[in-house]
Protein backbone atom coordinates (compact mmCIF):
# COMPACT_ATOMS: atom_id res chain seq x y z
CA UNK A 1 0.00 0.00 0.00
CA UNK A 2 1.54 3.31 -1.00
CA UNK A 3 2.61 5.43 2.23
CA UNK A 4 1.96 8.87 2.85
CA UNK A 5 4.62 11.39 4.21
CA UNK A 6 2.75 14.73 3.82
CA UNK A 7 3.70 15.49 8.22
CA UNK A 8 5.84 14.13 10.37
CA UNK A 9 4.92 11.19 12.40
CA UNK A 10 3.99 13.15 15.68
CA UNK A 11 1.60 15.64 13.59
CA UNK A 12 0.28 13.04 12.21
CA UNK A 13 -0.80 11.33 15.52
CA UNK A 14 -1.35 14.62 16.53
CA UNK A 15 -3.49 15.50 13.89
CA UNK A 16 -5.64 12.36 13.67
CA UNK A 17 -6.16 11.88 17.45
CA UNK A 18 -7.61 15.74 17.39
CA UNK A 19 -9.69 14.69 14.78
CA UNK A 20 -11.11 11.38 16.93
CA UNK A 21 -11.99 14.18 19.48
CA UNK A 22 -13.34 16.50 17.30
CA UNK A 23 -15.67 13.74 16.30
CA UNK A 24 -16.18 12.58 19.51
CA UNK A 25 -17.39 15.92 20.76
CA UNK A 26 -19.47 16.54 18.22
CA UNK A 27 -21.38 13.07 18.43
CA UNK A 28 -22.71 14.44 22.05
CA UNK A 29 -23.93 17.37 21.11
CA UNK A 30 -26.43 15.79 18.46
CA UNK A 31 -29.18 14.21 20.27
CA UNK A 32 -29.80 17.26 22.71
CA UNK A 33 -30.39 19.02 19.62
CA UNK A 34 -32.35 16.05 18.06
CA UNK A 35 -34.74 15.32 20.80
CA UNK A 36 -36.39 18.29 19.92
CA UNK A 37 -38.07 17.27 16.58
CA UNK A 38 -37.47 13.27 17.86
CA UNK A 39 -39.82 14.13 20.85
CA UNK A 40 -42.49 15.11 18.58
CA UNK A 41 -42.13 12.42 15.83
CA UNK A 42 -42.33 9.55 18.24
CA UNK A 43 -44.42 10.82 21.24
CA UNK A 44 -42.00 10.86 24.36
CA UNK A 45 -42.57 12.49 27.11
CA UNK A 46 -39.93 14.67 28.95
CA UNK A 47 -38.94 11.82 31.33
CA UNK A 48 -38.80 9.76 28.45
CA UNK A 49 -36.40 12.22 26.69
CA UNK A 50 -34.35 12.39 30.51
CA UNK A 51 -33.49 8.73 30.12
CA UNK A 52 -32.70 9.18 26.96
CA UNK A 53 -30.13 11.63 27.33
CA UNK A 54 -28.70 10.14 30.22
CA UNK A 55 -28.40 6.99 28.81
CA UNK A 56 -24.92 7.71 27.12
CA UNK A 57 -23.90 9.04 30.45
CA UNK A 58 -24.37 5.46 31.85
CA UNK A 59 -21.86 3.87 28.92
CA UNK A 60 -19.26 6.83 29.92
CA UNK A 61 -19.04 6.05 33.42
CA UNK A 62 -18.40 2.22 33.06
CA UNK A 63 -15.69 3.25 30.63
CA UNK A 64 -13.16 5.47 32.42
CA UNK A 65 -10.86 3.09 34.47
CA UNK A 66 -11.23 0.59 31.56
CA UNK A 67 -9.72 2.87 29.37
CA UNK A 68 -6.00 3.18 30.40
CA UNK A 69 -6.16 -0.73 31.48
CA UNK A 70 -6.89 -1.65 27.81
CA UNK A 71 -4.34 0.74 26.48
CA UNK A 72 -1.78 -0.77 28.21
CA UNK A 73 -2.77 -4.33 27.71
CA UNK A 74 -3.96 -3.93 24.05
CA UNK A 75 -2.07 -1.59 22.35
CA UNK A 76 -3.55 1.84 22.71
CA UNK A 77 -4.02 1.90 18.67
CA UNK A 78 -6.23 -1.21 18.62
CA UNK A 79 -8.05 0.23 21.71
CA UNK A 80 -8.77 3.72 19.58
CA UNK A 81 -9.58 2.18 16.28
CA UNK A 82 -12.09 -0.19 17.83
CA UNK A 83 -13.74 2.81 20.01
CA UNK A 84 -13.88 5.04 16.92
CA UNK A 85 -16.29 2.44 15.12
CA UNK A 86 -18.03 1.44 17.34
CA UNK A 87 -19.11 4.79 18.81
CA UNK A 88 -19.72 5.82 15.11
CA UNK A 89 -21.49 3.09 13.90
CA UNK A 90 -23.88 3.61 17.51
CA UNK A 91 -24.35 6.85 15.68
CA UNK A 92 -24.91 6.11 12.36
CA UNK A 93 -27.90 3.51 13.41
CA UNK A 94 -29.39 6.04 15.81
CA UNK A 95 -32.53 6.94 13.97
CA UNK A 96 -32.53 2.85 12.97
CA UNK A 97 -33.41 2.68 16.68
CA UNK A 98 -35.21 5.61 17.25
CA UNK A 99 -38.78 3.59 16.82
CA UNK A 100 -38.28 1.46 19.98
CA UNK A 101 -37.49 3.56 23.14
CA UNK A 102 -35.09 0.76 24.79
CA UNK A 103 -33.13 0.04 21.89
CA UNK A 104 -32.11 3.55 21.33
CA UNK A 105 -31.48 4.09 25.13
CA UNK A 106 -29.21 0.65 24.79
CA UNK A 107 -27.80 1.95 21.35
CA UNK A 108 -26.85 5.39 23.65
CA UNK A 109 -25.16 3.32 26.54
CA UNK A 110 -22.90 1.65 23.63
CA UNK A 111 -22.17 5.09 22.08
CA UNK A 112 -20.98 6.56 25.87
CA UNK A 113 -19.01 3.30 26.47
CA UNK A 114 -16.94 3.45 23.30
CA UNK A 115 -16.63 7.44 23.52
CA UNK A 116 -15.69 6.99 27.02
CA UNK A 117 -12.51 4.87 25.70
CA UNK A 118 -11.68 7.53 23.69
CA UNK A 119 -9.58 10.58 25.89
CA UNK A 120 -8.10 8.28 27.90
CA UNK A 121 -6.70 6.18 25.50
CA UNK A 122 -5.02 9.27 23.22
CA UNK A 123 -4.11 10.05 26.59
CA UNK A 124 -1.53 7.24 26.47
CA UNK A 125 -1.26 7.49 23.28
CA UNK A 126 0.74 10.85 23.50
CA UNK A 127 2.27 9.67 26.55
CA UNK A 128 4.23 7.43 24.96
CA UNK A 129 4.71 8.97 21.23
CA UNK A 130 4.88 12.56 21.54
CA UNK A 131 8.23 13.73 22.38
CA UNK A 132 7.94 15.98 25.85
CA UNK A 133 8.75 19.21 24.14
CA UNK A 134 5.99 18.80 22.05
CA UNK A 135 3.12 17.46 24.51
CA UNK A 136 1.50 21.28 25.49
CA UNK A 137 0.73 21.48 21.56
CA UNK A 138 -0.64 18.42 21.48
CA UNK A 139 -3.03 18.36 23.85
CA UNK A 140 -3.62 22.45 23.27
CA UNK A 141 -4.85 20.84 20.04
CA UNK A 142 -6.36 18.17 21.32
CA UNK A 143 -8.63 20.13 23.70
CA UNK A 144 -9.25 22.87 21.41
CA UNK A 145 -10.75 20.21 18.70
CA UNK A 146 -13.33 19.07 21.09
CA UNK A 147 -14.49 22.56 21.71
CA UNK A 148 -14.39 22.97 17.95
CA UNK A 149 -16.70 19.79 17.26
CA UNK A 150 -19.31 20.38 19.83
CA UNK A 151 -19.64 24.47 18.22
CA UNK A 152 -19.90 22.87 14.83
CA UNK A 153 -22.12 20.20 15.79
CA UNK A 154 -24.37 23.42 17.12
CA UNK A 155 -24.12 25.53 14.48
CA UNK A 156 -24.90 22.53 11.66
CA UNK A 157 -27.57 19.95 13.33
CA UNK A 158 -30.27 22.53 13.63
CA UNK A 159 -30.50 23.10 10.22
CA UNK A 160 -30.58 19.49 8.72
CA UNK A 161 -32.95 17.02 9.69
CA UNK A 162 -32.53 14.98 12.30
CA UNK A 163 -31.56 11.41 10.46
CA UNK A 164 -29.20 13.31 8.85
CA UNK A 165 -27.07 14.87 11.75
CA UNK A 166 -26.86 11.23 12.75
CA UNK A 167 -25.56 9.63 9.55
CA UNK A 168 -23.54 12.67 8.56
CA UNK A 169 -20.96 12.50 11.98
CA UNK A 170 -21.49 8.84 11.88
CA UNK A 171 -20.10 8.68 8.64
CA UNK A 172 -17.24 10.97 9.64
CA UNK A 173 -16.15 8.25 12.01
CA UNK A 174 -15.67 5.63 9.75
CA UNK A 175 -13.72 7.96 7.34
CA UNK A 176 -11.51 8.25 10.36
CA UNK A 177 -10.99 4.58 10.97
CA UNK A 178 -10.06 4.47 6.85
CA UNK A 179 -7.67 7.76 6.98
CA UNK A 180 -5.56 6.21 10.25
CA UNK A 181 -5.06 2.96 7.68
CA UNK A 182 -3.58 5.12 5.19
CA UNK A 183 -1.48 7.10 7.04
CA UNK A 184 -0.44 4.33 9.03
CA UNK A 185 -0.48 1.30 7.17
CA UNK A 186 1.85 -0.77 8.57
CA UNK A 187 0.37 -2.91 10.88
CA UNK A 188 -2.39 -0.75 11.60
CA UNK A 189 -3.85 -2.98 14.42
CA UNK A 190 -0.69 -3.88 15.23
CA UNK A 191 0.76 -2.72 18.97
CA UNK A 192 1.36 0.65 19.75
CA UNK A 193 4.98 -0.36 20.46
CA UNK A 194 6.19 -2.20 17.71
CA UNK A 195 5.22 0.47 15.05
CA UNK A 196 5.67 4.19 17.22
CA UNK A 197 8.55 4.57 18.72
CA UNK A 198 8.54 5.75 22.94
CA UNK A 199 9.98 8.98 23.30
CA UNK A 200 10.03 8.44 27.27
CA UNK A 201 11.22 5.62 28.71
CA UNK A 202 8.72 3.14 30.94
CA UNK A 203 9.05 4.19 34.92
CA UNK A 204 8.41 2.09 37.49
CA UNK A 205 6.17 3.13 39.99
CA UNK A 206 5.13 2.03 43.67
CA UNK A 207 2.41 -0.12 44.13
CA UNK A 208 -1.30 2.04 44.75
CA UNK A 209 -2.14 1.53 48.36
CA UNK A 210 -6.21 2.33 47.85
CA UNK A 211 -6.42 3.38 51.75
CA UNK A 212 -4.59 6.16 50.61
CA UNK A 213 -7.18 7.20 48.11
CA UNK A 214 -10.37 6.13 50.45
CA UNK A 215 -9.07 8.52 53.25
CA UNK A 216 -7.62 11.87 51.30
CA UNK A 217 -9.71 14.64 51.98
CA UNK A 218 -7.52 17.14 49.35
CA UNK A 219 -8.35 14.17 46.82
CA UNK A 220 -12.08 13.99 47.99
CA UNK A 221 -12.18 18.28 47.39
CA UNK A 222 -11.26 17.97 43.89
CA UNK A 223 -13.69 15.10 43.39
CA UNK A 224 -16.57 17.02 44.76
CA UNK A 225 -15.97 20.02 42.69
CA UNK A 226 -15.36 17.80 39.73
CA UNK A 227 -18.88 16.50 40.33
CA UNK A 228 -20.27 20.33 40.95
CA UNK A 229 -18.64 21.69 37.61
CA UNK A 230 -20.02 18.49 35.88
CA UNK A 231 -23.61 18.69 37.09
CA UNK A 232 -23.82 22.37 35.56
CA UNK A 233 -22.07 21.20 32.51
CA UNK A 234 -24.44 18.27 32.24
CA UNK A 235 -27.60 20.61 32.59
CA UNK A 236 -26.38 22.96 29.53
CA UNK A 237 -25.51 20.16 27.35
CA UNK A 238 -28.09 17.87 27.72
CA UNK A 239 -30.87 20.07 28.13
CA UNK A 240 -29.97 24.07 26.51
CA UNK A 241 -31.61 23.28 23.11
CA UNK A 242 -34.85 22.28 25.13
CA UNK A 243 -35.02 25.09 27.12
CA UNK A 244 -34.29 27.87 24.17
CA UNK A 245 -37.30 25.57 22.32
CA UNK A 246 -39.06 26.48 25.40
CA UNK A 247 -38.24 30.27 25.23
CA UNK A 248 -39.38 29.79 21.76
CA UNK A 249 -36.08 28.99 19.86
CA UNK A 250 -36.74 28.09 15.83
CA UNK A 251 -33.89 26.43 14.19
CA UNK A 252 -31.72 29.32 13.82
CA UNK A 253 -31.63 30.46 17.44
CA UNK A 254 -31.34 26.84 18.11
CA UNK A 255 -27.87 27.21 16.40
CA UNK A 256 -26.92 29.71 19.12
CA UNK A 257 -25.77 27.01 21.21
CA UNK A 258 -22.73 27.14 19.92
CA UNK A 259 -21.91 30.37 21.56
CA UNK A 260 -21.26 29.07 25.27
CA UNK A 261 -18.85 26.27 23.84
CA UNK A 262 -17.03 28.95 21.82
CA UNK A 263 -16.72 31.41 25.27
CA UNK A 264 -15.60 27.83 27.39
CA UNK A 265 -12.65 27.37 24.64
CA UNK A 266 -11.86 31.47 24.62
CA UNK A 267 -11.72 31.72 28.76
CA UNK A 268 -9.84 28.17 29.30
CA UNK A 269 -6.97 29.95 27.64
CA UNK A 270 -7.65 32.98 28.95
CA UNK A 271 -7.57 31.82 33.21
CA UNK A 272 -4.61 29.16 32.03
CA UNK A 273 -2.54 32.37 31.32
CA UNK A 274 -4.21 34.76 34.54
CA UNK A 275 -2.82 31.37 36.62
CA UNK A 276 0.61 31.30 35.41
CA UNK A 277 1.02 34.75 35.65
CA UNK A 278 -0.02 35.09 39.54
CA UNK A 279 2.33 31.85 40.40
CA UNK A 280 5.21 33.59 37.99
CA UNK A 281 4.52 37.36 38.15
CA UNK A 282 2.68 38.27 41.65
CA UNK A 283 4.25 34.98 43.38
CA UNK A 284 0.89 33.31 44.67
CA UNK A 285 1.25 30.30 46.14
CA UNK A 286 -0.07 27.29 44.37
CA UNK A 287 -2.92 26.61 46.96
CA UNK A 288 -4.08 29.96 46.44
CA UNK A 289 -4.39 30.07 42.76
CA UNK A 290 -5.83 26.34 42.69
CA UNK A 291 -8.63 28.10 45.00
CA UNK A 292 -8.91 31.33 43.39
CA UNK A 293 -9.49 29.64 39.75
CA UNK A 294 -12.01 26.94 40.88
CA UNK A 295 -13.99 29.48 43.03
CA UNK A 296 -14.69 31.63 39.91
CA UNK A 297 -15.30 28.17 38.02
CA UNK A 298 -18.19 27.37 40.28
CA UNK A 299 -19.73 30.31 42.03
CA UNK A 300 -19.23 32.39 38.95
CA UNK A 301 -21.44 29.77 36.94
CA UNK A 302 -23.89 29.11 39.94
CA UNK A 303 -24.35 33.09 40.28
CA UNK A 304 -25.11 33.38 35.92
CA UNK A 305 -27.84 30.29 35.83
CA UNK A 306 -29.67 31.37 39.07
CA UNK A 307 -30.16 34.88 37.21
CA UNK A 308 -30.63 32.51 33.80
CA UNK A 309 -33.66 31.03 35.39
CA UNK A 310 -35.61 34.05 35.37
CA UNK A 311 -34.55 35.65 32.17
CA UNK A 312 -37.29 34.91 29.66
CA UNK A 313 -35.41 36.78 26.89
CA UNK A 314 -33.71 34.60 24.49
CA UNK A 315 -30.82 36.66 23.56
CA UNK A 316 -30.16 37.61 27.17
CA UNK A 317 -30.62 34.07 28.22
CA UNK A 318 -27.60 32.79 25.38
CA UNK A 319 -25.47 35.61 27.20
CA UNK A 320 -25.59 34.57 30.39
CA UNK A 321 -25.47 30.49 30.05
CA UNK A 322 -22.31 31.42 27.73
CA UNK A 323 -20.64 33.59 30.14
CA UNK A 324 -21.61 30.63 32.42
CA UNK A 325 -20.00 28.29 30.45
CA UNK A 326 -16.58 30.63 30.39
CA UNK A 327 -16.34 31.06 33.99
CA UNK A 328 -16.76 27.33 34.17
CA UNK A 329 -13.28 26.93 32.22
CA UNK A 330 -11.36 28.43 35.30
CA UNK A 331 -11.36 24.93 36.68
CA UNK A 332 -9.41 23.60 34.81
CA UNK A 333 -6.42 25.65 36.33
CA UNK A 334 -8.23 25.07 39.40
CA UNK A 335 -9.12 21.97 41.03
CA UNK A 336 -8.25 19.84 37.60
CA UNK A 337 -4.91 20.72 37.91
CA UNK A 338 -4.84 19.73 41.34
CA UNK A 339 -4.31 16.36 40.99
CA UNK A 340 -0.41 16.65 39.93
CA UNK A 341 -0.42 19.07 42.82
CA UNK A 342 -1.54 16.14 45.46
CA UNK A 343 -0.54 13.32 43.76
CA UNK A 344 2.25 13.57 40.97
CA UNK A 345 2.90 10.28 40.99
CA UNK A 346 -0.62 8.92 40.62
CA UNK A 347 -1.95 11.46 38.89
CA UNK A 348 -3.42 9.32 35.94
CA UNK A 349 -5.14 7.38 38.73
CA UNK A 350 -6.76 10.32 40.48
CA UNK A 351 -8.05 11.64 37.68
CA UNK A 352 -9.86 8.36 36.93
CA UNK A 353 -11.63 8.43 40.34
CA UNK A 354 -12.41 12.17 39.77
CA UNK A 355 -13.88 11.53 36.11
CA UNK A 356 -16.00 8.58 37.21
CA UNK A 357 -17.21 10.27 39.98
CA UNK A 358 -18.40 13.36 37.84
CA UNK A 359 -20.07 11.70 35.36
CA UNK A 360 -22.81 10.48 37.35
CA UNK A 361 -24.44 13.94 37.25
CA UNK A 362 -24.57 12.75 33.49
CA UNK A 363 -26.57 9.73 34.86
CA UNK A 364 -28.85 12.15 36.93
CA UNK A 365 -29.46 15.17 35.06
CA UNK A 366 -31.42 13.59 32.79
CA UNK A 367 -34.34 12.08 35.35
CA UNK A 368 -34.55 14.45 37.90
CA UNK A 369 -34.63 17.51 35.60
CA UNK A 370 -37.54 15.93 33.80
CA UNK A 371 -39.41 15.64 37.00
CA UNK A 372 -38.69 18.95 38.80
CA UNK A 373 -39.82 20.36 35.21
CA UNK A 374 -43.16 18.06 35.73
CA UNK A 375 -43.60 18.53 39.04
CA UNK A 376 -43.85 22.25 39.20
CA UNK A 377 -45.72 22.31 36.18
CA UNK A 378 -43.03 23.46 33.37
CA UNK A 379 -40.86 25.68 35.39
CA UNK A 380 -37.49 25.22 34.76
CA UNK A 381 -35.67 27.50 37.54
CA UNK A 382 -35.97 24.73 40.11
CA UNK A 383 -33.39 23.16 37.99
CA UNK A 384 -30.94 25.51 37.70
CA UNK A 385 -31.41 26.80 41.09
CA UNK A 386 -30.70 23.23 42.00
CA UNK A 387 -27.48 23.66 40.11
CA UNK A 388 -26.86 26.81 41.84
CA UNK A 389 -27.16 25.12 45.02
CA UNK A 390 -24.59 22.05 43.97
CA UNK A 391 -22.20 24.64 42.59
CA UNK A 392 -21.66 26.69 45.85
CA UNK A 393 -21.48 23.79 47.97
CA UNK A 394 -18.62 22.41 45.66
CA UNK A 395 -16.51 25.25 46.11
CA UNK A 396 -17.24 25.28 49.59
CA UNK A 397 -15.71 21.83 50.25
CA UNK A 398 -12.97 22.22 47.85
CA UNK A 399 -11.89 25.64 49.49
CA UNK A 400 -11.93 24.27 52.85
CA UNK A 401 -10.45 20.96 52.19
CA UNK A 402 -8.17 21.41 49.32
CA UNK A 403 -3.82 21.01 49.52
CA UNK A 404 -1.40 21.47 47.30
CA UNK A 405 1.39 19.22 48.71
CA UNK A 406 1.82 15.46 48.12
CA UNK A 407 0.06 13.93 50.15
CA UNK A 408 -0.20 10.42 47.47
Amino acid sequence: MMRLYWFTRTSRIVALCSLANFINSADRVIMPIAIIPMAQVYNWTLHAQGWILSAFAFGYFTSQLLASCWASRLGAKNVLISSVLLWSIATFITPLLAHSLVALVIGRIVLGFAEGLGLPTIFHLFAHSIPVEERSRAFGYLIASGSVGQTVASVVCPHMTWESSFYLFGSLGIIWVFLWGLFFPERALGNIEETIPLHTPKTKTTPIRWTDFLFCKPLWAICTAHFAMNWCNYIIMQWLPTYLSHLGANAHSISLTAIPYIFNSLFSIASGHAADNLLTLKGWSVLNVRRLMTCVGLIGPALFLAIFCVMDHLIFAIVLVSVSMGLSASNAAGHLSNHVDIAPNHSGTTFAISNTIATIPGVLCGPITAHLVTAFDGKWSPVFLLATFVNISGAIVYFTNSAATQVI
